[in-house]
């Protein structure tokens, strides 16, 4: 009997401890994922406000209203 409690101790533990491996890599890329998707974020703006500017943009050789 004791035997199967120090099989399933060291079992428990070495789940345990693979859990939490895979819990930082998970983190990990997680936390990559956000930089990503704020420099995209950041990417999107600066094209909106060009398009933005080219839009309000007085074309070269013509009067302003």
């Amino acid at each position: 009997m004791q035997n199967r409690i120090k099989q399933s101790l060291a079992d428990l533990k070495n789940e345990y401890e693979t859990g939490g491996r895979q819990l930082e890599l998970i983190e990990e890329r997680a936390s990559q994922l956000r930089q990503t998707l704020l420099r995209i974020s950041g990417a999107i703006q600066a094209l909106e406000e060009m398009l933005k500017d080219e839009m309000f943009a007085v074309p070269s050789g013509q009067p302003e209203d």
